[in-house]
This record gives structure tokens, sequence and C-alpha cells, in this order.
């Protein structure tokens, strides 16, 4: 699965591309692609035609579009907000364009003449629109070969904390019902190190379980969780009560150094299907310090002239990776 970096690559694009421009025509190729629009295929369509892409926002792994209908920006035009205003209900009830990748979706920008992607599954037709003298390209496509993704519209509710519902370019303060109980990552800038310190020494179980916990902190997958722990010096098993302030200091800096050298390397790409909006791979996979490098030297170690090889131990069904020097496992472990 395509983890926070991955997704906050793909919002970046999107956030160039698409915001601004309107929706002029929904083409479904695929209806298990919008399943999860439980009114079908015309209410899909009647949502998004005429509607303009506000923004592109992330929360943890889920990705959102909120849509403005031409009644909204009427009243910005004339200075009225049709947004959500704390302690006040909105005219209209906001709505927004949900993407859901899975395994395999890719969110595309192309020119209408560039042939159609073999895995085709929903085609967005954007108004024209240019970037710096450039012209944009004119379609947004839905390509998932394993269509476990899929697209919906859905209602927007406030946010707990009043807080904008996620990263993203101008975000209003309210995020998809779907995403209400996910907690803030550590890239957001409404992340609160206090409430997830607090959190996180109630919990009774490991801290990398706690990690993979999105109601607790989002968008942390097990690759980014083994790094964000190696960076860290912490073990898997580590149990969360136990954990000084100080080194869940150390362990959310890590997670968010990690995250934003991933980001800069496009994300982790083991494979094709993980691209950002135009194509292109990441290629932080070069770069793991701890994850897949089972039996190989830990390089931390390396430096200090110790010799320690990565180990690999199953977990949850996956695989864990630690160095047992640097990592040592603690004796009242947890998983």
């Amino acid at each position: 699965m395509p983890e926070l970096p991955e997704v906050e690559v793909v919002r970046r694009g999107l956030a160039r591309w698409v915001r601004g421009r309107r929706i002029e025509s929904v083409e479904v190729l695929d209806q298990r692609s919008i399943r999860r629009h439980a009114l079908g295929v015309e209410d899909f369509r009647g949502n998004l035609v005429g509607a303009r892409v506000a923004d592109a926002v992330r929360r943890g792994k889920f990705l959102w579009l909120p849509l403005a209908v031409p009644d909204d920006d009427a009243a910005a035009a004339v200075g009225e907000s049709p947004s959500l205003e704390p302690g006040a209900p909105p005219a209209r009830e906001p709505v927004a364009l949900m993407a859901h990748l899975g395994m395999s979706g890719q969110l595309l920008v192309e020119d209408a003449g560039q042939p159609d992607e073999k895995h085709l599954k929903v085609r967005l037709v954007l108004s024209s629109a240019t970037d710096a003298a450039q012209r944009l390209p004119e379609e947004l496509r839905f390509v998932d070969q394993r269509i476990f993704g899929g697209l919906f519209v859905t209602s927007m509710v406030p946010t707990a904390d009043g807080r904008p519902g996620g990263l993203g370019e101008n975000p209003e303060p309210v995020v998809p019902v779907e995403a209400a109980h996910i907690a803030r990552d550590p890239l957001d800038p409404a992340f609160s190190f206090e409430e997830f310190y607090r959190r996180l020494r109630s919990r009774r179980t490991g801290i990398k379980r706690a990690l993979l916990d999105q109601s607790l902190i989002s968008g942390i997958g097990n690759i980014y969780a083994d790094e964000s722990l190696w960076a860290a010096r912490l073990h898997y098993a580590r149990p969360t009560e136990t954990l000084r302030r100080p080194e869940a200091t150390r362990l959310v800096d890590a997670c968010r150094d990690v995250m934003v050298r991933a980001l800069e390397a496009g994300g982790t790409s083991f494979d094709s299907l993980y691209v950002n909006v135009n194509g292109a791979s990441g290629y932080f996979a070069r770069s793991l310090n701890a994850y897949g490098r089972e039996n190989q030297p830990c390089l931390r170690c390396a430096e200090d002239g110790r010799v320690s090889q990565i180990r690999r131990d199953t977990f949850m069904n996956r695989s864990s990776y630690t160095c047992p020097r640097c990592q040592p496992r603690p004796r009242n472990g947890r998983w």
C-alpha cells in the first residue's frame, strides 16, 4: 500500500495541476472504481460536472479534493464565505471527491490526445488553464490495475479541534466523514505532540503497533515505521507506557525526518504502480537504512567500526527490520 509520502507527492501534484479548475465532464469506464459511491454513476457525475476543485487536501493517507459548486463561487465573488465557519453551519453541505488509491490506484494528469492507459477507470475532463504560460493537461485520469481503490463523493464534517482538516494549500476546518476518526500525521501543521504523547503513554502495547494505529498517529505504514524506529534507536517491541518524553520526541522527529527525505525522493517505489500525477516513480527505496536489508550490515554500526547485521522478524503477518546492536529488544517487550 502507498504510504504518506507517496500520497503527499500525489496531493502536491493535484494542487499544482488540478486545483482551481472546473470539472467539465466525467466518464466512468468501470463502475467498480466508484462502488463506494452508493448512489451510482449518474449521481457521481452529477456531483462533479460543473464543480470547481477548490483544493487538494490530505490527512494521513486519506486524500480528497474539496468541491466548490457554482453557487459557492458566486458567493465568494461578492465577499461571502461559502465554506464552513466555526459555530455556523454553511448554506450548503460541503462535499469532496475522495480518492482511495488502494494497492495500485494512480491519479494521472494527461493531455486529451494521450492514449488511454490499459487500466483507465475514470476520466475527468477539466477546464482549460495555464501555468507560467504553459498549457496544463486537460484530463485527470484514475487508473487502477487491481481495482482495490476508487473514487467517491462524500460529505464533510467539522474537525473536532476546529483546525484545518488536513494538509493543503488553503484547507478549511472540515474533514470527510470517512477520515474524521483519523489522527493527524507528523507533517500536519496542526499535529500536537502533547496529545500524541499523552495517548501513547496510555496504551499498553509495543511502539510499532502504536505507530501503525491510524487513530493515534496517521500516515505511518510498515516501511516508514521501521525506518523511523531505526533512526530513533528504538525496538519495535518497546512498551509504549515506558517511553520517556525525550524518547518520544526523538521518535516523532525521526518520523518527520524520514518522511521529508522520502518526499524529496518522490516516495518509495518498489514497482511501477506507485507514481506521481506525471507518472514518475519515487526513489527513496534506494536510501532505506533498515527495511528490506535483512543480513546486510547496519550502516550506523559500520560508521562506528562495529559489525552488526539487520535482523528480520515476523510482525503482524508482515516483517520488521531492526539492528540487534543499536535497537536491542527490551526484556519486557510487547507486540
